[in-house]
């Protein structure tokens, strides 16, 4: 377990080298001067030069890449742009509210997944079955911007029963969560159907239906239980996709955390904010896929994950 763990934490390293590396690229064709923008429309073009300088702009792209990861590497994700403040401490304002956005959005995912699949499972080409699916396939489909305009409309603005907007309460948690969480329990969904359908085929399951063993616990205890590897997998993916979904869906319900950093700081030309925004975003998607593989071991001892 020790050797995978660290084998894992050192193939983090060139990803999100990778990352960095990405991301720095993509903003500098990006349109747009950032000291241009800080220094204000009606600064000569001796201000801004100067600005320039000082946020060392005016270096080679080369120096100003391996200047950033060594920063990093120090613990140094830079200053922002915009708010001239150390960017770890504009990450850690808003990462809080993201966490519990995508806490609650992969209890969604997770519960009306698995719930969804084992009856479509469980009753397969049944009326429940196909509708189940239908509506899982429409859970893909729909954008999540779209779906969470709907969701104002209808249970915010005309039956007035959540906020329009804004977070802080239970309430306010309820339409982002959705939101965010029906694209992917839609996913899982499908996933669980098609290993659970495999699992209930195998001759154990057979033996244990002969035996007269309850349906129950042969659906809940062994079927469910030795199906859950690919389906974890996938909700492990899902996670990481909700990290980065809340850029759309913070926007939409006016959310003031990690995503609609990234986009006002994208707007902003704010390079070090975005960079140390997405970074941070790849290091908890890196870190939650070695936790899923973990728990591999904690399902089916039989993994080996030396």
């Amino acid at each position: 377990m020790f050797t995978f763990i660290l084998r894992r934490l050192l193939q983090m390293i060139p990803v999100l080298l990778g990352v960095v590396l990405v991301v720095f690229l993509i903003m500098q064709m990006v349109p747009g001067d950032p000291a241009v923008l800080l220094a204000g429309e009606s600064a000569t073009p001796e201000q801004v030069e100067i600005i320039r300088h000082q946020l060392g702009l005016d270096r080679p792209l080369i120096v100003q890449y391996f200047s950033y990861v060594g920063e990093i590497i120090r613990g140094d994700l830079g200053t922002s742009i915009r708010s001239n403040r150390p960017v770890l401490d504009e990450i850690l304002v808003r990462l809080p509210v993201t966490f519990e956005l995508a806490f609650w959005s992969i209890l969604v995912t997770i519960f009306l997944g698995l719930l969804a699949g084992i009856i479509s499972a469980t009753k397969q080409y049944s009326f429940s079955d196909v509708s189940l699916m239908i509506v899982a396939l429409l859970g893909v489909s729909l954008p999540s911007f779209w779906l969470g305009l709907m969701f104002i409309l209808y249970l915010s603005v005309k039956i007035q029963i959540f906020p329009v907007a804004g977070w802080g309460t239970f309430m306010h948690v309820v339409l982002p969560a959705l939101t965010l969480g029906t694209g992917g329990a839609a996913i899982v969904a499908r996933m669980t159907r098609s290993s659970m359908l495999e699992v209930i085929r195998q001759d154990y399951i057979r033996t244990a239906r002969a035996k007269g063993v309850k349906e129950q616990v042969i659906v809940y205890k062994h079927a469910l239980k030795n199906a859950m590897i690919p389906v974890i997998t996938v909700v492990g993916l899902q996670f990481g996709a909700l990290l980065g979904g809340t850029v759309l869906t913070e926007t939409v319900f006016a959310i003031n955390g990690l995503g609609r950093l990234i986009i006002d700081a994208i707007r902003m030309r704010d390079l070090p904010l975005v960079q140390g925004s997405i970074l941070t975003v790849s290091i908890i998607f890196v870190v939650v896929n070695m936790l899923v593989d973990i728990s591999y071991r904690f399902l089916n001892k039989r993994v080996d994950l030396n």
